[in-house]
C-alpha cells in the first residue's frame, strides 16, 4: 500500500480542521504556560482520534501528551502554540501546533498497520519558559527514537543550528536618600546596573564570534527625587555551543561582581527563564523530511544555515535524534514582528501548515517502516555525541 498517499488523503480531509484550528489559536495569542485554549483544541483532536491523552504532564497545566500504538519505533511530533508579550503570534506557533497534530491525525487510521507508536507532546512557552527543556529534564523524551516539529519562516531551510542561552537577573541593593537633599546618605543601585551594562560592553571586543548578550533594565527606580535602593536588569547570553556559554556566562557573573563593588551596592542574581542547549539537527532525518517536502511540490529549498536565536528544541536534539526545519510563509518577513504576527494567519501561512503536516506525516512513515533510514537516524545521534557536536 502506498502509505503516504492514503495518509496524505486522510490530511486533505481534515484540512478545514487544521486551518480552522490554526487560526482559531492565532487570533486568540496565549502567552506561555497560560496556552489553555490552544492545548484543550490540541488535545482534545487528539483523544476525539483515539489517541491516550495526559493532560498537565510534568507540572505543567498546559503540556500534554497524545499516545497512539505500541512498540518501536517511538516516533514524537512536537506542537508549541505560545505567543509573544504585544505581538501575539509573531513567530507563528499557531502553525507549529496546528501542523504536528494535522500530521498525527493522518497518520491515526493507520497506525495499526505502520507499527510503531506515535507521540504527540504539547510544549508550552517556547519563548519565555523552556518547556522542553523541562519536558526533556522530567524524562518524556527516554523511550523517543526521533523527534520532529517544523516552524514558520522567510525561507524554506532543512537544517539550521541554535545559540545556547542563560538568561539571568541581576538585583542590585542600595540604600535610598533624597537625591538632592541627601544625596550623601544613599546608595544607587541603578549605577550597580549600568556598571554592568558598561562592563558587558567592554568585554564584547574580547568575545569569540557568535556570542550574543542583550539586556534591558526592569527595574530601575520609582521617581528621580529618590536615590534607588533597587535596580535590576535581565540579560540573555549566548553562544554557538554550551560549552563556551558556560565560560561567557562565567565572565558576566564576575563583571556583575565588580560593579556591584564599584558602585557600593549588593549584587545577586537568578536564571530567570531556564537556559536551553544549542541545536544539532540530525541530517538522515532532515534530508527524509526534505525529500518529502520535494513530493509535495516543494522546490526552493535551502539546506542549512547557522542560526543566531535559541530555542528549547536544542534540548531535546540532545537526548534524541531531532529536526526542526522551517517553512516559508512569506518573503522578506522577519519574526517577532507585526508582520509575521499577520503572515501567521495569512492564506500563505495556512498553506504552509498543511504542507508541513504532510511533510511531517509523510517522514514518520519512513521511520516507521525504512528500517535502514531509522538506523542511520540513530548512528548519526550516537557519532555526534561520540564526536562532541552535542
Amino acid at each position: 500500500m502506498n502509505w503516504k498517499h492514503q495518509v496524505g488523503l486522510e490530511i486533505d480531509a481534515r484540512r478545514a480542521w487544521l486551518e480552522e484550528t490554526a487560526l482559531e489559536i492565532g487570533n486568540n495569542p496565549e502567552l506561555g504556560f497560560a496556552e489553555v485554549k490552544a492545548a484543550r483544541l490540541l488535545s482534545g483532536a487528539l483523544k476525539e482520534a483515539g489517541f491516550q491523552v495526559t493532560q498537565s504532564i510534568a507540572g505543567l497545566e498546559t503540556a500534554f501528551c497524545g499516545v497512539l500504538g505500541q512498540g518501536r519505533p517511538n516516533i514524537a511530533l512536537l506542537c508549541e502554540y505560545d505567543a509573544l508579550p504585544e505581538l501575539g503570534h509573531a513567530c507563528g506557533h499557531n502553525l507549529i501546533g496546528a501542523a504536528s497534530v494535522g500530521a498525527a491525525l493522518g497518520l491515526a487510521p493507520f497506525m495499526g498497520q505502520l507499527g510503531g507508536k506515535l507521540t504527540v507532546l504539547g510544549t508550552p512557552a517556547e519563548e519565555t519558559g523552556s518547556g522542553k527543556v523541562i519536558l526533556a529534564n522530567s524524562g518524556f523524551f527516554a523511550d523517543v527514537d526521533a523527534a520532529m516539529m517544523f516552524h514558520p519562516a522567510s525561507e524554506n531551510l532543512l537544517m539550521a543550528t541554535s545559540n545556547a542561552l542563560d538568561a539571568y537577573e541581576f538585583e542590585f541593593k542600595g540604600k535610598a536618600a533624597h537625591a538632592a537633599d541627601s544625596p550623601e546618605e544613599g546608595i544607587n543601585a541603578l549605577d550597580g546596573v549600568i556598571a554592568l551594562f558598561n562592563g558587558i560592553n567592554a568585554l564584547r571586543e574580547h568575545l569569540p564570534d557568535g556570542v550574543r548578550i542583550h539586556g534591558i533594565i526592569s527595574a530601575g527606580g520609582e521617581a528621580p527625587n529618590v536615590v534607588p535602593a533597587r535596580a535590576a536588569a535581565r540579560f540573555y547570553i549566548r553562544a554557538p555551543k554550551r560549552s563556551m556559554l558556560k565560560d561567557v556566562t562565567a565572565k558576566v557573573l564576575k563583571i556583575a561582581e565588580g560593579a556591584a563593588l564599584m558602585s557600593g551596592t549588593q549584587v545577586r542574581w537568578h536564571e530567570f527563564e531556564l537556559g536551553t542547549d544549542n541545536m544539532v539537527p540530525n541530517r538522515a532525518l532532515a534530508r527524509a523530511f526534505g525529500r518529502n517536502l520535494q513530493s509535495l511540490g516543494i522546490r526552493d529549498i535551502e539546506e542549512f544555515a547557522e542560526g543566531r536565536g535559541s530555542s528549547d528544541m536544542g534540548n531535546v536534539s540532545r537526548a534524541v535524534p531531532a529536526i526542526h526545519p522551517y517553512l516559508s510563509i512569506g518573503q522578506g518577513l522577519t519574526a517577532h514582528t507585526p508582520e509575521f504576527a499577520k503572515a501567521s494567519v495569512s492564506e500563505r501561512g495556512l498553506q504552509a501548515a498543511v504542507v508541513a503536516a504532510k511533510a511531517l506525516a509523510y517522514t514518520a512513515v519512513d521511520l516507521l517502516t525504512d528500517q535502514s533510514l531509522l538506523e542511520a537516524v540513530q548512528q548519526e545521534h550516537v557519532r555526534s555525541r561520540e564526536t562532541g557536536r552535542l
